[in-house]
């Protein structure tokens, strides 16, 4: 897992009152569970926004005020108008023991099926899953090239070592399917024409009689 450093102050007022007054100061008010007590912090905002808005898993060396904790990003808080993150919860993992996550999902290279007429569409974007923090990637890269037309990735056919998959192993992830116009062409060819059908194809392509 990829680790990024990220330094904050404790905080020892709690409620709206005193968060108002550290975004006020561009800080991030921020809780720390999963240890022995929930520790109230915050971190300057432009520090924290490299990590909040990226898709990627990272690992967070937080020190706070000389003591470094091993932590998750778990909840964000944004404002409704502006985007600006106004709070996030940050999890105490422990590099000895498994943790959860939420992976977000890649796809490379073009599939087969995809020049053969078909679209490449994407189910899953994120996955959920279990793990030791120096074992969990910071995303899930698949390789979708060799994907044909009605071909599909589900979650039991991804494997990534010393990683266990939380979804359920039949969801779809990714497929090549054909496209709807397509599809219904092919459908219509391969349909046997009715014989009322075929007549009416008759007279529309025999000549109007002369007057």
């Amino acid at each position: 897992m990829n680790k990024v450093a990220l330094s904050g102050s404790i905080r020892n007022e709690i409620g709206s009152k005193y968060a108002a007054q550290l975004r006020r100061e561009k800080r991030v008010p921020c809780v720390l569970y999963g240890g022995e007590k929930t520790v109230h912090f915050s971190v300057d905002e432009s520090a924290l926004n490299k990590l909040v808005f990226t898709p990627e898993l990272n690992g967070i060396d937080l020190d706070l005020d000389g003591t470094k904790t091993l932590a998750l990003v778990k909840e964000k808080q944004f404002h409704p108008l502006t985007d600006r993150v106004i709070h996030v919860d940050f999890m105490e993992v422990n590099e000895a023991k498994e943790t959860s996550a939420v992976l977000s999902v890649r796809l490379n290279g073009q599939p087969v099926g995809v020049r053969n007429g078909g679209t490449l569409s994407q189910t899953m974007r994120k996955l959920r899953v279990k793990g030791l923090p120096s074992k969990l990637p910071q995303r899930v890269d698949i390789d979708v090239s060799g994907l044909d037309v009605n071909q599909t990735i589900h979650v039991e056919d991804l494997k990534l070592d010393g990683i266990t998959m939380l979804e359920r192993g039949r969801d779809v992830v990714a497929a090549v399917k054909v496209a709807k116009k397509a599809a219904e062409t092919v459908e219509a060819a391969a349909t046997p024409a009715t014989p009322a059908a075929a007549d009416a194809k008759k007279a529309e392509a025999k000549p109007a009689a002369k007057k």
